[in-house]
């Protein structure tokens, strides 16, 4: 099954670093960033842990929780932590998904279906489809998704401004332009008529074309 933006997240039960979680409840009512592995012990992943565990506070202000998945047990996730902090500076405090029989990693079609039911003797470039991120939100949708080889680690400030980005844009009638940073000007979204735009930016808008009208960041 192929995912897409506004596809609900598959739901799951599976045991964690944190003790046995169903995924949707534990998402809760507030953001969920899902990013997964090929495999406990590998170097590039363990220095994307580290700085996801070094930026817990930047999600949490944003109200998203964090979990990690990787091809192997939950044993393994425990070990693999010490090495994390050895090598960054930062102890992972958020939970990692043992998916020893690539349940979660098949249900977002990151692996496919005949790849087996167990991670038993599988190495890191069997399972290197594996390197996706997932923001999802507080109604269980799939707001943005990434992908990443397992050469080049993932650039966790730039999900931050994703997050920004989706979640301004989930509650207010706007769109961010390319390279937007939190706080720059937006663009008003092509739904919302001139008429209606007037009543919330009295003050009007830069118009460079007729087709892109820019604003302030609405509070």
């Amino acid at each position: 099954m192929t995912l897409r933006i506004n596809d609900e997240a598959p739901d799951f039960s599976a045991e964690t670093t944190a003790g046995p979680i169903s995924f949707h409840e534990w998402i809760g009512d507030g953001w969920a960033l899902l990013f997964s592995h090929p495999k406990d012990f590998t170097p590039v992943c363990t220095t994307e842990l580290g700085a996801v565990a070094g930026l817990q506070d930047e999600f949490a202000q944003r109200n998203c929780k964090i979990i990690g998945v990787s091809v192997d047990g939950v044993s393994d996730h425990v070990a693999w932590k010490d090495d994390i902090a050895k090598c960054t500076g930062h102890s992972v405090g958020y939970p990692l998904i043992g998916d020893p029989n690539l349940e979660v990693v098949k249900a977002y079609d990151m692996l496919p279906a005949d790849s087996g039911d167990s991670s038993e003797g599988r190495t890191p470039m069997d399972n290197a489809t594996a390197r996706s991120v997932f923001i999802i939100g507080p109604d269980k949708k799939i707001k943005a998704t990434l992908t990443y080889p397992m050469s080049t680690g993932r650039n966790f400030a730039e999900i931050l401004r994703l997050i920004d980005s989706c979640q301004l844009t989930a509650y207010q009638q706007v769109a961010t332009p390319a390279n937007w940073q939190q706080g720059e000007d937006v663009i008003i979204a092509p739904a919302v008529s001139d008429d209606a735009a007037r009543e919330k930016y009295p003050d009007g808008w830069q118009q460079p074309l007729p087709y892109i009208r820019i604003v302030p960041q609405p509070k």
